[in-house]
């Protein structure tokens, strides 16, 4: 089994490297995979691992796909994309990254012998701003920014590569993730912020009320989703190939006494809240999230605040 992994440098890209490498297989897999392609425009950390082969490079340049394509491909899980703030800022370079990189990627695995499985990493942000009272899964997407409206492109595009059999297609709706690292450069990096520096002792100004509501995920738990998505049977996919994800719903005020349950009551007094209008409507302000057949299909939450706390800070 040949494995490839677009955006393998990224965030979530390093995490699920380094699982797939510790479990040797898909998850419910028996298979053992021979070869872990890893993509990605440049490569910031070196995996040492005999069974990996890094690529770096644009999957835009058709040398640098067939490059990556030859030999069959059993897996893609394709991660690469420029986000959202980057993708409205440079409408070219959205649409080359998120457009046409997985059309691209699409075709050249419709050209192979055997059909590949492809897990698609899409967004919440195909629904748009402002949201309505409840996301379920009858919620229909309508994109207001650029990055919604290709990921949701994205979407379409697998679906009917499935349908028409040219792929085994399965695409998942992401939410935002924690704990990224500092520096992101994203907006809603005060949510991982919040975490890591009160995790670590540190005073924090939080940008949005403590009553604000999100959508919350460890990275782990998104690893988690992504294998599981991978291992999805003919019979569920048959019903649908496009899932959102059972997100904790949760204030800022009650993952901050998550963390002081974890790390003692100090932590209480160590944040104050000077709320951003534009941060909170972005970022704070999220409806419930309702998914029963995507429960049902075996995604999962990180279970309660206190454990994605610790997962939040989990190297992998």
């Amino acid at each position: 089994m040949r494995v490839l992994i677009s955006g393998a440098d990224g965030f979530i890209g390093r995490a699920l490297v380094q699982r797939l490498l510790a479990q040797g297989r898909l998850a419910g897999d028996g298979v053992e995979f021979r070869e872990l392609l890893l993509v990605d425009r440049r490569f910031n950390t070196a995996v040492d691992d005999p069974r990996v082969t890094a690529i770096g490079g644009d999957l835009a340049e058709p040398a640098l796909l067939q490059h990556a394509l030859r030999g069959g491909i059993d897996c893609v899980f394709h991660l690469a994309s420029v986000p959202g703030g980057a993708a409205e800022a440079d409408f070219d370079l959205g649409m080359r990254a998120n457009v046409h990189v997985t059309h691209a990627l699409l075709e050249g695995l419709r050209q192979q012998q055997r059909r590949c499985k492809f897990v698609f990493a899409s967004t919440i942000g195909v629904y748009g701003l402002p949201l309505p009272g409840l996301i379920d899964e009858s919620t229909t997407p309508v994109p207001t920014l650029s990055y919604g409206a290709q990921k949701l492109i994205g979407e379409i595009l697998v679906t009917d590569y499935s349908r028409r059999g040219f792929i085994d297609g399965r695409s998942l709706r992401l939410p935002g993730i924690v704990a990224r690292p500092t520096g992101s450069g994203m907006l809603s990096a005060f949510l991982s912020e919040l975490i890591r520096v009160l995790s670590a002792g540190g005073p924090f100004v939080c940008p949005v009320a403590a009553e604000g509501r999100s959508w919350w995920m460890s990275r782990s738990c998104v690893v988690d989703n992504l294998l599981h998505g991978a291992s999805l049977d003919e019979h569920t996919l048959r019903l649908q190939r496009t899932f959102l994800l059972p997100v904790l719903h949760s204030s800022i005020g009650e993952v901050v006494s998550a963390i002081a349950r974890i790390h003692g009551p100090g932590v209480l007094e160590r944040v104050t809240y000077q709320p951003n209008a534009t941060l909170q409507a972005q970022f704070a302000s999220y409806p419930p999230l309702e998914c029963p057949r995507s429960v049902a299909a075996g995604f999962k939450n990180d279970g309660s605040l206190e454990a994605l706390v610790r997962r939040a800070l989990e190297s992998t």
